[in-house]
């Protein structure tokens, strides 16, 4: 299990460096957010990864839902509360520009 405090995070919760990012800081980010992860949240999660190392920004929600076969009503639901904001958080992102 990671230890999540061996982590540095900005105010908001989201991780100062993404290269330090692993699918088991996911696991730890997703529970400390309330959220159980399962298949599909890793089709999100390794899109949002794959995109940020690709143009150096998390994508939008639109870009998500127009890559993958999620949706936007079960991206609201996988990831509660901002799913742009959420999804980026538990892949190890930065807030994404446009997310207040």
């Amino acid at each position: 299990m990671v230890a999540i405090n061996d982590f540095k995070f900005d105010a908001d919760g989201y991780l100062v460096d993404p290269n330090t990012w692993t699918p088991e800081l996911a696991q730890a980010i997703a529970e400390r957010e309330g959220v159980t992860l399962t298949d599909r949240h890793w089709v999100v999660i390794n899109y949002a990864r794959a995109e940020y190392k690709a143009k150096g920004e998390a994508p939008t929600l639109r870009n998500i839902t127009k890559n993958t076969d999620v949706d936007t009503k079960e991206l609201y639901s996988l990831f509660p509360g901002g799913p742009g904001k959420k999804a980026a958080m538990v892949a190890g992102l930065h807030k994404p520009t446009g997310c207040i």
